[in-house]
């Protein structure tokens, strides 16, 4: 798969404080990537560089292969955590002055403004003035324009503040669209939930560099512990040499539940034919850590021992 945006070592700093170290990203044109990471650890510093609000003081941004440049701007849409709608102004009316900026003839924009409408339900609120509008209104809005001239790359920040379930699950199925439409969408979130559902591939910047990047499948799958849930009915050896019992729970009428780790060379099929032999198996699951229990470990491994100390994650 082609990348279609390239990161080469790109540093920035602010005066005295380094909000970029070096960091390098490759993200491969029609997916979901997620750039991930704690606050202030460098993520938006990197959004305004790709989007040319500000530029890096050294390393570079490539997309499609060329340096990023000016004429890439048309082909880029940017949600930015920090909404900028024009209050006073007609929902209709801003939606028509954003897609003419970026180009559109008024009888093109003016035709997908009223297909996106439709598709948002916003139809009743098309003549109302922004600050009118419910904050997951106002979002609707705002993503709206931020696709409206169909853009190859869509970068959201925290696309789903404000919203209630049915609306942020209404904004997922759109992103995914989009996806099957030929975008990339860069999707930055502290919503951990969302990435596992979303993203095909993420990275997590710390204290502005780079820990961790790759598909979600393939991270998921290098934190795996050989761990397994046992739920079942009998009584099972809690001591045993090619395993160890790290939670037994006794229930009520014979029944058990244990979190079971396999030493190297055993395989979850051994562990199986042992239980089957001796307690009656209800229920046998691995412990894959969800991406939050990676994004976690990893910050955490990350920082130094004095902030650690003072400044524990909970996990």
């Amino acid at each position: 798969m082609n990348n279609i945006l390239q990161a080469i070592d790109v540093r920035k700093a602010y005066a005295a404080h380094v909000a970029l170290d070096g960091v390098s990203l490759d993200i491969p044109e029609g997916s979901i990537f997620g750039l991930l990471g704690p606050n202030g650890a460098g993520k938006t510093s990197l959004i305004r560089i790709i989007t040319q609000i500000t530029g890096a003081d050294s390393g570079e941004i490539r997309f499609r292969g060329e340096r990023l440049n000016p004429r890439h701007i048309a082909q880029i849409g940017y949600l930015p955590e920090e909404r900028g709608l024009y209050k006073k102004m007609k929902v209709g009316e801003q939606l028509l002055y954003l897609a003419r900026l970026k180009g559109l003839s008024k009888a093109d924009a003016t035709q997908r403004i009223k297909r996106w409408i439709d598709r948002l339900d916003l139809r009743t609120w098309v003549d109302k003035n922004v600050e009118d509008l419910s904050k997951g209104m106002q979002q609707k809005v705002q993503f709206i324009a931020t696709v409206l001239h169909e853009p190859s790359l869509i970068i959201l920040d925290e696309p789903f503040s404000g919203f209630d379930p049915i609306n942020a699950n209404l904004i997922k199925d759109e992103i995914l669209e989009l996806r099957q439409r030929g975008a990339t969408i860069i999707f930055s979130t502290h919503r951990m939930e969302s990435v596992e559902e979303l993203c095909d591939s993420i990275a997590l910047i710390n204290r502005s560099r780079k820990v961790l990047d790759g598909p979600v499948r393939d991270i998921k799958n290098t934190f795996r512990s050989q761990t397994y849930e046992v739920e079942g009915r009998g009584r099972l050896m809690v001591t045993h040499p090619d395993f160890e019992v790290l939670e037994h729970k006794e229930r009520e009428n014979g029944h058990f539940y244990d979190v079971i780790r396999l030493h190297a060379g055993t395989s979850p099929n051994d562990l199986l034919r042992y239980l089957i032999g001796n307690v009656e198996v209800q229920a046998f699951r691995e412990l894959v850590p969800s991406i939050n229990d990676i994004f976690i470990r990893r910050v955490r491994e990350t920082m130094p021992e004095t902030l650690l100390e003072e400044a524990p994650l909970a996990s």
